[in-house]
């Protein structure tokens, strides 16, 4: 299998931490895709790769092509037919889905939204156009998801429940991803700050980036 992506990421940090963690690290070669070079919205790009132009894109050896953190999750979870990330029971399917996706709205994407609009993002040849009160106020947005996360790992130990799991990977990201634009987790934030410091010390977080450089 191929994954397109860029090392630093965040949206491609959600592949390679579900790839890690189901310890699929040999069974894939990555193809970088310059995110500051505009790469993903080149019209080769879009055309044979993936239509939305984002990253990461998984290519499998039969040239089927799979987009989404989502989607590429769900397939890398399901091929052992033991599925960890994604749910086992249909209580856990939902629980998780629910939480992956409240973590997009709330956080990752909104950190996107911001990055992309109120700050110079990926440069002027990339950020075509740009509305920087829509910015700041996904910005906003994602503080209040901060919070929203901190209430809930204040009750359990990961963000759906009892496990580590996609939706896990999911608040991760975002939390990269805010890193990357230096919007901190507000201070009173303490329980999502632990839950985090925590989940950098996972070997699957810890070594993302360096999982696609060569052996040495």
């Amino acid at each position: 299998m191929k994954i397109y992506d860029f090392p630093t990421g965040p949206y491609p940090a959600r592949v390679r931490i579900a790839l890690a963690e189901k310890n699929l690290q040999s069974r894939v070669r990555f193809e970088m895709v310059d995110l500051y070079k505009g790469e993903h919205k080149k019209p080769a790009f879009i055309a044979t790769k993936n239509y939305s132009g984002t990253l990461p894109v998984l290519e499998l050896d039969d040239g089927t092509l799979i987009a989404e953190c989502t989607a590429i999750t769900e397939y890398l979870d399901a091929l052992d037919g033991a599925p960890t990330l994604t749910g086992r029971t249909p209580r856990e399917k939902g629980l998780i889905h629910m939480m992956s996706k409240r973590a997009e709205l709330e956080l990752l994407d909104a950190i996107s939204v911001y990055f992309h609009h109120a700050t110079p993002g990926l440069g002027p040849d990339v950020e075509i156009y740009q509305n920087a009160e829509w910015g700041l106020r996904q910005r906003d947005k994602a503080v209040r998801g901060m919070h929203y996360f901190d209430g809930v790992l204040r009750t359990q130990p990961f963000v759906a429940g009892e496990i580590f799991s996609m939706a896990d990977i999911t608040v991760i990201g975002g939390l990269i991803f805010a890193e990357i634009v230096k919007l901190p987790v507000p201070a009173e934030c303490e329980a999502l700050q632990a839950w985090y410091a925590r989940m950098q010390e996972r070997p699957s977080v810890k070594n993302r980036v360096t999982m696609s450089e060569p052996a040495t």
